[in-house]
């Protein structure tokens, strides 16, 4: 029986790469997707060489043509199961009154559009998925996953740009649920907290270490990757009736956005 097929985005560092990981030893074929091919080729190549079902395709998630290309390209799979939406990212910590339009631009691009893009090119598969009896463990239903963020459901100071786009990833997967009720598709929003990965916050604040060490300064243990990818990994193979509509996780530090535990 074929291995269930799930596409992971922004799977070249951080928590696609762990997620991506994380579904290869569950059992699953993982499709990874990221603009910077060098990345997925060489964890594709990682998870082959322990065995596991990986293949690399370098895309831009902002690309609806790209978009539209790939998911051409998975017609060979016998069946596409799940969909893990998690190209995204932060530009700049400025307030309202300076922000960089520019950024806000990309954010929302990248975490709104790009999620767009990628569940409309291939809800006709996830949908169909249902046809297949080997797929994933609840034995046939497509799974739409979209990772948003804590700042999709509360604000703070300058971080309106991220928040608002996240908070458009959240209304997207909440509305996409209600959509899709009485198919055989269930939609999961993953919102973590502060999660420390090699690139998010050197990336936010565009190379500034000392900005991006800033973040996470006095916090004993924020989230990691590979707490985010169990998290994702448990939510998809949960029986296929079962709907994880929502899950928040945050470090034991954080309790809100605005305020987490520092220790001197």
């Amino acid at each position: 029986m074929a291995a269930p097929t799930a596409v992971i985005t922004g799977a070249s560092s951080g928590i696609g790469a762990a997620t991506a990981r994380r579904l290869a030893a569950t059992g699953y074929r993982v499709v990874l997707t990221a603009r910077r091919a060098d990345r997925i080729e060489a964890l594709a190549a990682e998870l082959t060489a322990a065995g596991q079902q990986a293949v690399a395709y370098p895309l831009d998630v902002t690309d609806r043509a790209a978009v539209n290309a790939f998911a051409a390209s998975l017609n060979a799979y016998p069946s596409i199961d799940v969909l893990v939406n998690n190209a995204g990212g932060a530009l700049g910590a400025d307030p309202v009154a300076t922000a960089d339009p520019d950024d806000w631009r990309t954010m929302y691009e990248t975490n709104v559009l790009g999620t767009l893009h990628l569940t409309q090119a291939l809800l006709p598969a996830l949908t169909a998925s249902a046809d297949h009896p080997g797929a994933g463990a609840g034995g046939g239903a497509g799974t739409v996953v979209i990772v948003s963020s804590t700042a999709g459901h509360a604000t703070y100071e300058g971080g309106a740009g991220y928040a608002a786009a996240k908070h458009g990833a959240h209304v997207l997967a909440e509305t996409l649920r209600l959509e899709l009720c009485g198919t055989p598709v269930r939609v999961i929003e993953i919102a973590p907290g502060m999660v420390k990965t090699e690139e998010f916050a050197t990336t936010r604040f565009r190379g500034d270490q000392q900005k991006a060490d800033a973040v996470y300064a006095g916090v004993a243990e924020p989230l990691t990757a590979d707490d985010v990818a169990d998290t994702i990994g448990w939510a998809v193979t949960r029986p296929s009736h079962v709907n994880v509509d929502l899950l928040v996780l945050r470090p034991r530090a954080q309790a809100s956005n605005s305020k987490v535990h520092r220790e001197s």
